[in-house]
């Protein structure tokens, strides 16, 4: 059989292998699968275990911006003064608020020193305001008291719902400013590929920067019972690493900056 082909023709084979590996990733290209070269294919089978991303993994990627509520003053004002701070960023929930402003026809004023914090959110000053706007991990390492929103941000979470939260850290105390809540679907193909994963005897788990609310709604509708929410982007690497012990070949799929530590 096999052993005949090789010595009666070995060239065929040597060309064979590469022309194989060759229409097999272009063919995953096709669909949005990149591989990064012929051993990550030849390795690929041996995995037991697919760690997953969230926001634009498993879900859509086009998260709408659901509700807003201000701590204090008018929800305008407020709608007006995170878009402003989020005008320049590529961010999917940012680009949500700064949609849901101009379909509200708010006018924008300009912001300063804006700056990106990976895993947190941004910051930037506007009219002379010290603003932060992201998750709620990073409000609690701000010192900020979110209590006043809490229920209506428990209530949100509880439906699956992305909730962020704005602050201003002009003077100390910092001062809760209001709280957005944003839905993103889940992707139609999403179960199907975790319940197929699950079939073949592949763990499944869900790493997310996102509140744990969302991310247990999410992982509920799939069937994935391993859910790690609020997690920075070094700590997706970090949890990925504690899967890897005793030998377990994990993957890891997402699709941002955020999940190319964990990736790497």
């Amino acid at each position: 059989g096999l052993v005949l082909l090789v010595i009666g023709c070995p060239c065929a084979l040597g060309l064979a292998t590469p022309t194989a590996i060759m229409v097999g990733t272009g063919a995953a290209a096709r669909r949005g699968i990149l591989i990064k070269d012929a051993e990550a294919l030849e390795t690929a089978h041996a995995v037991k275990m697919v760690v997953f991303d969230k926001t634009g993994t498993l879900t859509e990627g086009r998260p709408e911006l659901l509700s807003y509520l201000p701590a204090t003053g008018d929800k305008s004002d407020f709608l007006a003064a995170a878009a402003s701070l989020q005008a320049g960023s590529e961010h999917p929930l940012a680009r949500a608020v700064v949609e849901a402003a101009a379909t509200s026809g708010l006018a924008l004023a300009t912001s300063s020193r804006v700056k990106t914090s990976p895993g947190r959110g941004i910051e930037g000053l506007i009219n002379g305001r010290d603003l932060r706007l992201g998750s709620g991990r990073w409000m609690s390492e701000l010192g900020v008291d979110l209590n006043s929103l809490a229920q209506a941000a428990d209530d949100e979470q509880r439906q699956g719902r992305t909730v962020s939260w704005m602050a201003d850290v002009t003077s100390a105390p910092p001062r809760l400013v209001g709280m957005l809540s944003f839905g993103d679907a889940l992707k139609p193909s999403a179960a199907k590929a975790v319940a197929a994963l699950q079939a073949a005897g592949i763990r499944t788990a869900l790493v997310t920067g996102d509140n744990r609310g969302s991310a247990n709604a999410a992982a509920s509708q799939l069937g994935i019972s391993e859910v790690r929410p609020e997690v920075l982007p070094e700590g997706k690497a970090t949890i990925v690493g504690e899967f890897q012990q005793g030998g377990v070949r994990v993957a890891m799929v997402g699709d941002g900056i955020n999940d190319a530590p964990a990736m790497a």
